[in-house]
């Protein structure tokens, strides 16, 4: 048995880095194929609109960034809290009002949260306004603080294209490894009741539940893996507002519930709040390579996972009860 157990494992594993293996061969090769034209077409997006953002850069920072601190601090916290309940504010009204009607066929989990339980929703939103001002507003402050310590690249000018092409990459990869450990920790029974099974109260999730968690966890798994990748590349002010409003859509979109046609898809993580314990990352890495996404992958949903280029819902595509024909 112990043999056996042995053998799957490193099947698994093998499994597992071989897929890794070919997926970055696959991007090397597609990467050096298009780079030239792809950097071209870029570049000049970019240099063409150089300007644009660098005057607005500049004009942010003398209207607000006197103190440079209080710039990073404050105006970065009202920034996410603006883009966090402005797109999740979409997703609520969808769900109150179960309007617009054709947008029902998108949903996940269908026939939950209808209706939505209106105190239970504000009892989450009034957390995760808490998580958001008494706990990233100090931790806001440490990272300012450390970023000055490990080197922040002058905050004026704004960093080149290549700079913030070759950073958004790493920051992704850098989440994944630190939301995947941090999360499965917090799933350890040890701890699970006492930190993280408020977040899991939600089994169907919606989009402004995703800071709904013990303060604890909202820094060490919510804020820990995003701000991790800018201090250790030492990113730009700039580069880390971008990736930080990248990740607050990633995460409003992967608790909302729905999977919507054209973009990615959120059946990864609707999934680990519906079974508990599978799907513990973003990219879903690391979950292959430890097995932690089997019964994931045995799954319609799994079939489902993918980023639907056409109005049918992913449901409509793959059906719960397909007919076996004879």
């Amino acid at each position: 048995m112990v043999g056996h157990k042995q053998q799957r494992d490193t099947g698994r594993l093998a499994s597992s880095l071989g897929s890794a293996l070919v997926l970055l061969a696959s991007i090397v090769v597609v990467f050096a194929a298009f780079r030239n034209s792809l950097t071209w077409h870029l570049q000049r997006f970019w240099g063409a609109s150089g300007d644009f953002w660098q005057s607005n850069w500049e004009w942010a920072l003398d209207s607000y960034g006197q103190d440079e601190e209080k710039f990073y601090v404050f105006g970065l916290t009202l920034l996410t809290m603006t883009v966090f309940w402005g797109i999740g504010s979409i997703y609520i009204f969808m769900d109150l009002t179960n309007w617009p009607k054709f947008m029902r066929k998108y949903k996940i989990q269908p026939g939950t949260n209808e209706p939505l339980d209106k105190s239970k929703l504000i009892q989450g939103a009034l957390q995760g306004v808490f998580n958001q001002i008494v706990v990233g507003l100090p931790v806001a402050m440490l990272a300012y603080k450390l970023m000055q310590w490990r080197g922040m690249p002058p905050t004026r000018e704004l960093p080149t294209f290549q700079r913030v092409l070759f950073e958004l990459p790493i920051f992704i990869l850098i989440e994944e490894f630190g939301f995947y450990y941090s999360h499965r920790l917090l799933h350890h029974k040890s701890i699970y009741k006492y930190i993280h099974k408020k977040h899991h109260e939600w089994t169907a999730p919606v989009s402004v539940m995703a800071i709904y968690c013990h303060p604890v966890e909202h820094f060490f798994s919510n804020m820990f893996p995003i701000l991790l990748g800018p201090f250790l590349l030492g990113s730009h002010m700039a580069t880390g507002i971008l990736w930080f409003i990248l990740a607050i859509i990633t995460t409003l979109n992967d608790h909302s519930g729905y999977h919507m046609p054209f973009a990615f898809s959120s059946e990864f993580h609707d999934f680990h709040h519906l079974k508990f314990n599978q799907c513990f990352g973003v990219l879903g890495l690391l979950d292959r390579l430890h097995g932690t996404d089997a019964v994931f992958r045995k799954n319609m949903a799994f079939k489902r996972h993918m980023v639907v280029t056409s109005f049918k819902s992913a449901r409509e595509l793959y059906p719960d009860e397909l007919k076996k024909s004879k």
